[in-house]
C-alpha cells in the first residue's frame, strides 16, 4: 500500500469510529476572541479558528505545547526537544517568521526578531484556552501573522478559593511539578500558575534541561462596567542541545551527540495591564499597556563548522556564542461601537511597540576529539558582531461587521503598519562584523473581507479573503557586509469553510479549503549544512483542506479527528542563475498530517484512550531528490479521578518506532550527493512511560459518568 493510501486509510478509520468528546476546534457554540479581538460566536466568524478549552488542556496533561496544539486541524507543531520547536500551519515545516504568537492578544516578541522557539516563553499551565487563527491575520495582528496566529488566553481567577498540586515523571528522566492557587475576595481576584521541570539522564547524550515558568493574573472590578486585568509571566529555560545527526548516525546510533558544550539560555518577563470599560450604549473601550524583556543566549550547535587551520582558526573548527537582548514598551488601544441598524459593529484600534534590541556574538575555537569525532571543548577567539537596533512598529486597524439579512454576516477590515529599523553597528563594518549603520523602514496595508451564512441553526458556511505580510528580519538584513535586497513577503489567502453539528449534536464537523499565494516569500537557501542565506522566492502557492471531526456514542465512547491534506509549491524561484526550482514542492511539506484519538469511559472517572499521529512522506530538499519516508506513532493515555485525587499514565510511542521530528538536506540536486555531509535529522523520542498524580483543593474534579 502506498504512503498516500495509508494516510487516507487513517482518516477513514477514525471518521468511521465510534466517538465522543467534543473536538475543541469544531464546537459551533464556542465563543472566540482571536477572530476580531472581541468575544464573537465561532459560527459568526469568517475564518478558520481552532480552540482548545480549559478542560481539553487539563485532559491532555501536556508537558510541552506540541502535545496539545496538534489536536487542532491544520496545525503541526514540531517538537525539537526540550520545548524547542518549529511550526507548520498553512506552510511547510519552517523556522521562518510567518507566525504571530500572542498572550491575551499581545505579541510575545516584537517585529523583526522572530524566534521559531518563542513558544518556550509561554507558560501553558497559566493558559485557560488556546486559539489558533489559521491563515493570514495581519489585518488584526500585523506582520508575521501569515501562516496563522496562536493566542494563549490566560486563566481568569476562580470565584471560590482553590489550589492544585501535581507531580509527574517519565521513564526517560523528565520530572515536573505544577502548582496553582486562585480565589476572589470582594472585587479582586487572583490566580497563580507555576511549573518547574527538570530533565536528567535521558535517552540522548548531553540533553539536560531546566525550565521554570510562572503566570500571575489579577482582575479588579473598578465598577460594574469596568475591569482592570494585570498579567505577569516569567519564563526561564536552560537546555543543553545535542543537535541533529547525519544519515548514518541517525540510522544506527540516534542517541549520540556531536558536542558536549552547546546550550540555549532563555529568560523572558512580560507584564501587561488592560482596562476594559463597557458603555451604556453597547460600546467597549479597551486599553492595554505592556512591557517585556528578554535575554537569549546560546552556543548553537548548528554554527560549528570546519575551517582551514590558520592563525585565525588554530584548531580547524569554529563556532560562536551569541546573546540577544531586548526590552519593549507598547500599547494597544481599541474602541468598539455597536449600532442598532443591521446588527452593525465597528472595531477600531491603534498599536505601538518600541523595542530597543542589542546583539553580540563572539567567535570560538572548537576542539574536536580525533578518535570519537566529538566536539569536546572551546576557547573564546574574538568578537564578531556587536550592534544595536531600535525596532518601532506603529499601526492602525479597522473592522466593520453587519448583517444585511438575518442569516448573513459580512466582515470588512484592514490594518496599516509602519515598521522602522534603526540599526547601529558598534564595530567597523566588514564581511564578518556585518553591515554599516542605517535606518530602514517598511510599510504595508493588509485587507480582509469575509462572510458567514447560517444555513440552519446547526450548520454555517463561511468565505474569506485575507492578506498577510512579513518584513525581512534584522538578522536577514544585517548579517553580512552587503545588505541584501530583500522585499517584504506578501500572501493572499482565499478560503471556504463549513461548520456543522449532526446526529443530535453528537457529532461536530468543520472543514476549511484554502489557497494561499505568496509573493517574494523569504526563504533560507541552504548552501551547505550550517551555511544558509535569505532570499526572496518569486512566487509560491499553498493549497489545502483541513478537517476536524468528533463524535460521541452512548456517553462511553468518544473520538476525534484532526487532519489536513496540503501541497506547497514554488511557482517561480531561481536559487541562482543556473538553478531553478520552478514547479518543485517546497522542502519539509508533508502532504498529510493527521492527529486522531479514540477513548472509552467504562466507569465514572476512568478514561482509556488511544491516539495516532501520522506524518506522510516529504521532500528534505527543494530539488525534490532526497525523501523522508514519514512516520505513524501510537500513544496510550489513561486517567482516573476520584474525589480530589487524579492519577494518570501515558505510554508515548507505543511501538517504539524510530522516527525523526524533522529532516532536511542541503543537496541542491546538482553534483555529488553525500548523505552524511548533506542530510540532517532530529531524532524522535523512543517509547516513554509517564506517570502523574494530582491533588485538587477546593475545586474537586467531577468524575465523568459512563
Amino acid at each position: 500500500m502506498s504512503r498516500h493510501h495509508h494516510s487516507i486509510l487513517i482518516v477513514i478509520l477514525f471518521v468511521a469510529a465510534p466517538a465522543g468528546a467534543e473536538e475543541p476546534a469544531t464546537r459551533l457554540d464556542d465563543v472566540v476572541v482571536s477572530g476580531s479581538r472581541e468575544a464573537t460566536p465561532l459560527s459568526a466568524t469568517p475564518s478558520a479558528i481552532g480552540k482548545l478549552d480549559e478542560q481539553t488542556l487539563k485532559d491532555t496533561k501536556a508537558t510541552n505545547i506540541t502535545q496539545a496544539i496538534n489536536q487542532i486541524p491544520g496545525v503541526h507543531m514540531v517538537d525539537l526537544g526540550n520545548e524547542q520547536h518549529s511550526m507548520s500551519i498553512r506552510q511547510p515545516i519552517t523556522v521562518n517568521a510567518v507566525y504571530q504568537y500572542l498572550e491575551d492578544g499581545v505579541p510575545i516578541r516584537p517585529v523583526g526578531i522572530f524566534n521559531h522557539n518563542a513558544l518556550n516563553e509561554v507558560n501553558l499551565t497559566g493558559a485557560g484556552e488556546v486559539e489558533v487563527v489559521r491563515g493570514p491575520s495581519s489585518s488584526l495582528y500585523g506582520s508575521n501573522a501569515v501562516g496563522g496566529a496562536v493566542n494563549f488566553l490566560t486563566r481568569p481567577p476562580a470565584r471560590e478559593p482553590e489550589a492544585d498540586l501535581s507531580y509527574q515523571q517519565s521513564s526517560e528522566g523528565y520530572r515536573r511539578i505544577d502548582t496553582g492557587v486562585s480565589g476572589t475576595r470582594d472585587d479582586f481576584g487572583l490566580r497563580l500558575s507555576h511549573y518547574s521541570a527538570r530533565l536528567r539522564d535521558s535517552w540522548r547524550q548531553y540533553n539536560e534541561m531546566d525550565k521554570d515558568a510562572v503566570t500571575l493574573r489579577g482582575d479588579y472590578a473598578l465598577a460594574p462596567q469596568s475591569l482592570v486585568k494585570l498579567v505577569y509571566t516569567y519564563s526561564y529555560l536552560y537546555t543543553q542541545t545535542p543537535g541533529s545527526l547525519n544519515e548514518t548516525d541517525y540510522q544506527t546510533r540516534p542517541t549520540i551527540s556531536y558536542q558536549t558544550f552547546t546550550y540555549r539560555d532563555d529568560l523572558a518577563n512580560r507584564l501587561s495591564a488592560t482596562l476594559d470599560h463597557e458603555w451604556a450604549g453597547g460600546g467597549l473601550s479597551s486599553l492595554t499597556l505592556y512591557t517585556r524583556s528578554n535575554e537569549h543566549g546560546q552556543n548553537p550547535n548548528y554554527s560549528i563548522r570546519r575551517c582551514t587551520v590558520s592563525p585565525t582558526c588554530p584548531t580547524g573548527y569554529l563556532g560562536n556564542i551569541n546573546e540577544n537582548r531586548y526590552t519593549s514598551l507598547g500599547l494597544d488601544a481599541r474602541q468598539r461601537l455597536d449600532f442598532d441598524w443591521a446588527g452593525a459593529r465597528l472595531i477600531a484600534g491603534l498599536t505601538f511597540d518600541r523595542s530597543p534590541n542589542s546583539y553580540i556574538q563572539d567567535r570560538i575555537n572548537v576542539t574536536r576529539d580525533p578518535g570519537t569525532l566529538v566536539y569536546t571543548d572551546y576557547t573564546l577567539s574574538s568578537r564578531d558582531r556587536d550592534y544595536d537596533v531600535l525596532l518601532q512598529n506603529l499601526s492602525v486597524y479597522l473592522q466593520y461587521e453587519l448583517s444585511p439579512v438575518k442569516p448573513l454576516r459580512v466582515v470588512f477590515g484592514g490594518r496599516y503598519d509602519t515598521i522602522e529599523y534603526d540599526f547601529t553597528n558598534n564595530m567597523t563594518p566588514s564581511a564578518s562584523t556585518g553591515a554599516p549603520s542605517e535606518v530602514r523602514a517598511f510599510d504595508h496595508f493588509s485587507p480582509k473581507a469575509g462572510l458567514t451564512y447560517a444555513v440552519t441553526t446547526a450548520t454555517s458556511l463561511y468565505a474569506n479573503y485575507s492578506q498577510g505580510f512579513t518584513p525581512p528580519e534584522v538578522n536577514s538584513l544585517y548579517a553580512r557586509l552587503a545588505v541584501p535586497d530583500l522585499r517584504p513577503a506578501v500572501f493572499d489567502n482565499y478560503e471556504l469553510g463549513l461548520r456543522s453539528a449532526f446526529d443530535g449534536h453528537h457529532g461536530k464537523l468543520n472543514v476549511a479549503l484554502y489557497r494561499l499565494y505568496g509573493k517574494d516569500e523569504i526563504v533560507n537557501y541552504q548552501i551547505a549544512v550550517g551555511d544558509s542565506e535569505p532570499r526572496n522566492a518569486g512566487r509560491t502557492r499553498h493549497t489545502g483542506v483541513e478537517l476536524g471531526m468528533t463524535y460521541r456514542l452512548a456517553r462511553t465512547w468518544e473520538a476525534r479527528l484532526a487532519t489536513r491534506f496540503s501541497t506547497h509549491e514554488y511557482l517561480d524561484y531561481d536559487a541562482s542563475a543556473t538553478l531553478s526550482y520552478d514547479g518543485k514542492t517546497i522542502k519539509g511539506a508533508p502532504e498529510n498530517v493527521t492527529d486522531a484519538g479514540i477513548a472509552w469511559r467504562p466507569l465514572a472517572g476512568l478514561r482509556l484512550g488511544l491516539e495516532v499521529q501520522h506524518v506522510s512522506q516529504y521532500w528534505m530538499n527543494d530539488a525534490n531528490t532526497v525523501e523522508y519516508p514519514g512516520h505513524t506513532l501510537a500513544h496510550l493515555r489513561t486517567s482516573y479521578t476520584r474525589g480530589p485525587w487524579e492519577v494518570w499514565l501515558r505510554l508515548m510511542n507505543l511501538t517504539d518506532k524510530q522516527f525523526a521530528y524533522s529532516a532536511s538536506s542541503s543537496y541542491s540536486g546538482v553534483g555529488a550527493y553525500n548523505p552524511d555531509t548533506q542530510n540532517s535529522y532530529t531524532p524522535g523520542d523512543p517509547r516513554t512511560l509517564w506517570l502523574g498524580v494530582a491533588y485538587h483543593f477546593g475545586n474537586k474534579p467531577v468524575a465523568t459518568a459512563p
